[in-house]
């Protein structure tokens, strides 16, 4: 009787854990049930590492993460893969198909669902660099005649109303699924700034809500529709930053805010924000919306506790966990997390962004149950 209980207990979680993020019916929303409140969700984003960064974040993996009870690992690819639809778009040191294959079995031994991403819409360069993508196919590009070196710009986007982009973007995504036998997806859409832009041929004068949703929408029907996976992406489009009291960067002042009210409720939303505030009304706003939502915290041990226990004790059904973000490189956090980092040398920043990892697990598995 009690290996029946217990392996019943075991189907019910399983079938808890797909909740929100499973394989909804199209146009259904999907709630996960109330064993999975406040903390089933034990997540941590990471920058790949590139090939050679892969036996550290392995160990780390091994060593710390799994022990301290991470559960999801956002692996953020981007053009660090060697594409073979698209080989043109591989970035250097690259991850391989037996890489990806090889990290995505580490992760299932040790109980880590491994969610790749792909950058999409916005964030297509950085600093004075812009990526294989607008490089190689610039037609794609919001803003052509802005310099590839992007003087007076945060980052560039591509256009959501370009015939030919989905078609290769889709490719890349497909084979990140079938390197990390993905269930899920990560399509990123944050911090998207230059969108319905005079520039753009096909995107002058129109919403930018509008297109935002056209955008999210059209990954939702590849990625969930067609494919059957989970679609996980940042929610700070999504939020309007002066009736929130967000930032321009956690939240949006460029209209796209009521796109919404148009996209699918089965999104799961990595709502972020860094800083320590006395409320997170974004919280209740994703859930009020009909949303699965998954807090996102990062580097300051202090804030990302308050983050995670105002979602907590805001939380419905819909509230999936905690995800921490690093966005250092990923060879330094791991280095970082198995102790092996000359603290001498390392930035502080790096140091305290292990030590809210460490807090929030250890807050989450106060409340496993």
């Amino acid at each position: 009787m009690g290996l029946n209980v217990g392996f019943m207990w075991g189907m019910i979680l399983m079938i808890c854990i797909v909740g929100c993020a499973g394989n909804p019916r199209p146009g259904v929303p999907v709630s996960p049930p109330k064993e999975l409140k406040g903390g089933a969700w034990r997540g941590v984003h990471f920058l790949s590492p590139g090939k050679s960064g892969l036996p550290p974040l392995r160990r780390a993996i091994e060593e710390s993460l799994a022990p301290m009870g991470v559960n999801v690992l956002i692996l953020e690819v981007n053009y660090g893969y060697e594409y073979q639809s698209h080989p043109e778009l591989r970035g250097q040191n690259a991850l391989s198909k037996t890489d990806a294959r090889e990290l995505a079995a580490l992760c299932r031994k040790h109980g880590i669902r491994l969610i790749p991403q792909f950058n999409c819409l916005g964030h297509q360069s950085w600093a004075k660099g812009t990526f294989p993508l607008l490089t190689k196919y610039p037609q794609f590009d919001e803003t052509p005649r802005i310099p590839l070196d992007n003087p007076g710009i945060y980052c560039r986007s591509w256009c959501p109303l370009h015939p030919e982009v989905n078609k290769v973007v889709f490719a890349l995504m497909n084979e990140l699924i079938a390197a990390f036998r993905a269930d899920a997806f990560h399509v990123g859409m944050d911090e998207v700034f230059l969108i319905a832009d005079e520039q753009c041929p096909r995107c002058r004068g129109k919403n930018p809500a509008e297109l935002f949703a056209k955008a999210v929408n059209d990954y939702h029907t590849h990625l969930v529709k067609q494919k059957g996976l989970t679609m996980l992406m940042w929610g700070d489009r999504l939020l309007d930053a002066r009736g929130m009291g967000y930032s321009e960067w956690d939240a949006s002042r460029n209209g796209t805010a009521p796109a919404i009210d148009m996209i699918p409720k089965d999104i799961v939303m990595c709502d972020w924000h860094y800083g320590k505030r006395k409320d997170y009304p974004s919280i209740p706003y994703f859930q009020e919306k009909g949303f699965c939502v998954l807090p996102s915290g990062w580097n300051n041990p202090e804030a990302s506790l308050a983050f995670l226990r105002y979602a907590r004790a805001h939380s419905s059904e819909k509230m999936l966990g905690h995800l921490c973000t690093t966005w250092y490189g990923a060879n330094d956090v791991s280095l970082a997390l198995i102790g092996e980092m000359d603290k001498s040398r390392v930035k502080p920043e790096v140091l305290n962004l292990v030590e809210a990892i460490r807090a929030c697990m250890r807050e989450l598995a106060q409340h496993r149950d």
